[in-house]
């Protein structure tokens, strides 16, 4: 059947089986908005109140739901604003579809009103993009976007499309979405034998687990090949979920932030194996001196990934989930008793602490929701000292239930994030947890969740600082407070109130629990704020630059707090 450029695209995108869109509209799409005005029963569009919160929301909804996540804005400064967002879900390997409008073929290159040359502004932040200037091009390369949004390693593609475009017409006809299988040709035998032989040579071996396993649905078989061969694991913050937290190999997160037992255990392995992750610089805190005992054993399915941070002396390309079940079935179970003693005595000895005073703390507030929600709960974050409180106390059960931007540690993340997520998850309890500075920077979406019925919940734990900068410039900086005390007048209860969310202020630690209560009872958007003081910090950290065992615990900062003055 013939139609018009903008129906075609929505047909593209039910073939696809997209039944949710987050945008904003404006001149160069209004033919699209046309389009889904006609559709609005089979596909759903969520009007954000900034395209960077579209493109937010987008990447939470794929994360939350393993399903593409699909995001609209319109020309020039519409298309600019989805750029970070793109930029997070790259960075963490989230498939998201950003469909950009631009304007039509002979206004190109003009400098016209708000053109913008969004292919090559975001070239070095997705998998692919395309600018479609040709209608017969258009069916073909929506499939293609979304084949290769979700291909191998996903990662967010960019599909540009001039305004001639959108009312031009053309044949259509619908097509199956193209299949995308997982990625076993590059599993080679003679890798599976060679890392086999590593696993049963070692003594203390040590699995680190990353976003890639959660990508790969590969929970399952991971936490079985944990158990099967008695492996202590830990996770980075993209990995969180991989493996249940209460499983008793489980060391949690390593890194900079990460527990003493962990970032011990990777210093005295002679085996570390890691899964879906890529050795960033919060993990491998020192390239040169990370898990200096160990052969590294790497599998990923991107072969780009191999050597580039950190050397392995054996990797395996492909499919996780595949290749952890293959290793599986090439051994017989295995015990490391002397290995595992260490592991349990470091994890008694080193917990992670805080100092209870009595005061509203924190990592009290992250315990109760832990607590009050069984673990059952979506929990997303914006980027802060809040996100690693909420790595180190949220105990995780399951995959897709924690949500963060790792890679590009993008604040002003998390609202969005949260409500693509309680989109793609309706049935769940989601939480944002969020630092006043964050909460400065897109609080405007408490409007888009209201406006929608989306009853997400708002943390704001609130210093009236940035938190982590300043944790940085007490530590670092002789405390030369530059720019980051937010000792400013808003007042956040009656903004919360004037957004018609339901609000919970929290001054002290009695009142959590009502609030959190009282906030997944209401029905609606809630905002709760906690109020601590300016100078908690997050411990245990490891300086920049420094190697792994060489941490700065909580009773390590005390005792310099108490060290008489020389």
């Amino acid at each position: 059947m013939v139609l018009n450029g903008s129906e075609i695209l929505v047909e593209c995108l039910k073939e696809q089986g997209v039944d949710t869109i987050f945008g904003y509209p404006g001149g160069a799409v209004l033919n699209i908005y046309d389009a889904l005005y006609k559709h609005q029963h089979e596909i759903k569009h969520y009007l954000t109140s900034h395209e960077q919160g579209a493109a937010h929301a987008a990447d939470g909804y794929a994360r939350a739901t393993g399903k593409v996540g699909v995001c609209l804005a319109t020309s020039g400064p519409g298309a600019c604003n989805l750029v970070t967002g793109i930029a997070t879900a790259y960075m963490d390997s989230i498939p998201i579809v950003a469909i950009t409008g631009n304007v039509g073929v002979s206004m190109l290159g003009k400098d016209s009103f708000q053109e913008i040359d969004i292919t090559g502004v975001t070239m070095p932040i997705t998998k692919h993009n395309f600018i479609v200037k040709d209608i017969k091009d258009l069916a073909e390369t929506i499939r293609r976007a979304f084949w290769i949004a979700r291909k191998g390693r996903p990662g967010p593609v960019l599909v540009d499309i001039t305004k001639n475009v959108t009312a031009d017409t053309y044949e259509y006809e619908k097509k199956e979405p193209y299949p995308v299988e997982k990625r076993v040709s590059t599993i080679l035998d003679e890798d599976i034998e060679n890392a086999v032989k590593l696993i049963k040579e070692a003594k203390r071996p040590f699995l680190y687990c990353g976003g890639g396993c959660i990508n790969a649905e590969a929970s399952k078989s991971v936490t079985e090949f944990v158990k099967k061969f008695d492996i202590p694991v830990s996770v980075s913050a993209m990995g969180l979920g991989t493996v249940p937290s209460t499983l008793p190999h489980y060391t949690g997160m390593i890194g900079m932030h990460g527990t003493k037992t962990s970032n011990l255990l990777a210093n005295e392995c002679d085996l570390f194996i890691a899964m879906g992750a890529r050795f960033s610089d919060r993990v491998a805190t020192n390239f040169a001196k990370f898990a200096p005992r160990a052969k590294v054993l790497h599998i990923d399915i991107d072969p780009a990934e191999i050597n580039k941070n950190i050397l392995a002396v054996q990797s395996v390309i492909g499919d996780v989930d595949e290749i952890v079940k293959r290793l599986m079935s090439k051994m017989d179970a295995m015990e490391h008793k002397d290995w595992m003693h260490t592991v349990n005595r470091y994890k008694e000895s080193f917990p992670l602490k805080y100092d209870d005073d009595g005061t509203l703390k924190p990592q009290y507030v992250m315990e109760r929701i832990n607590e009050i929600c069984h673990g059952e709960e979506i929990i997303v974050t914006e980027v802060g000292q809040h996100q690693m409180w909420a790595c180190q106390f949220i105990e995780q059960k399951y995959p897709r239930h924690f949500l963060t931007s790792g890679g590009l540690g993008t604040m002003g993340y998390g609202l969005g994030a949260a409500i693509g997520a309680k989109v793609g998850q309706p049935e769940k309890t989601v939480f944002n947890i969020a630092g006043d500075g964050c909460f400065y920077m897109n609080h405007i979406e408490l409007a888009t969740a209201v406006a929608n019925d989306v009853p997400i919940i708002e943390v704001v734990i609130n210093n009236h600082v940035l938190g982590m900068v300043r944790q940085w410039q007490d530590l670092f900086y002789d405390a030369r407070y530059s720019q980051t005390n937010l000792d400013k007048a808003t007042d956040f209860v009656k903004l919360g109130e004037a957004y018609k969310c339901a609000v919970f202020n929290v001054t002290k630690k009695e009142e959590v629990d009502a609030a959190i209560k009282g906030a997944m009872a209401a029905g609606k958007p809630a905002l709760i704020i906690c109020e601590i003081g300016r100078d908690e910090k997050v411990f245990p950290m490891i300086p920049a630059g420094a190697a792994c065992d060489d941490m700065l615990t909580l009773d390590d900062y005390n005792a310099l707090q108490n060290r008489p003055e020389l």
